[in-house]
């Protein structure tokens, strides 16, 4: 198969959720400051009902915890992004270059290891919200590319069921092995 047809099979496939959901949350922030800054607000467990109004528009189900959060936690993050379209960046290179120096690879510092040893500690979707949360912030700071928010909110939708498959997908990202197998999207 040659690129054109893949890039019209591309085109032709309709948006997933995932993707639907992080481009109206970019429109939406773009548009109404005060939606932003709730959702920057909601950046916090304490404060993420002030995320609810919006997650509700877009059929989120507020009462599972594996659904609600990560469109809870993607939703701060965009709102904090500096972008106004999704990226292609991964989450692992993310992470790896946000500890990258002068060229160096971000794949030897320490710091970057531990970050990403924590994150793939986790054991559930929401412990794992919740180790995001501040790489999110770090990631904004420091990228300059922006983050495919549709790719990590499908992995963190698929975590509960699948975490050793989520958990290598960051590892292999992290350290820069690029398989050939895309990740599957959740409708």
């Amino acid at each position: 198969m040659n690129n054109t047809a893949v890039d019209k099979e591309a085109v032709m496939r309709p948006a997933s959720k995932a993707s639907r959901f992080v481009e109206g949350v970019m429109a939406r922030c773009t548009k109404d400051k005060g939606l932003a800054a709730r959702l920057r607000r909601a950046d916090n467990p304490n404060t993420e009902y002030q995320s609810w109004e919006l997650l509700a528009a877009f059929n989120i189900d507020l009462e599972k915890d594996y659904e609600r959060l990560p469109y809870a936690a993607i939703s701060a993050a965009l709102a904090r992004s500096k972008f106004e379209k999704n990226g292609q960046l991964k989450l692992g290179e993310a992470i790896a270059n946000c500890y990258s120096n002068n060229g160096d690879s971000g794949t030897e510092s320490a710091q970057g290891k531990a970050r990403l040893r924590r994150l793939l500690a986790c054991s559930d979707t929401p412990e794992a919200c919740r180790i995001l949360r501040p790489l999110f912030a770090l990631i904004t700071s420091k990228g300059t590319q922006p983050l495919d928010y549709a790719r990590v909110l499908n992995q963190l939708l698929s975590f509960n069921w699948q975490p050793e498959r989520i958990k290598a997908q960051w590892a292999q990202e992290f350290y820069g092995y690029k398989p050939d197998v895309p990740v599957e999207e959740n409708p």
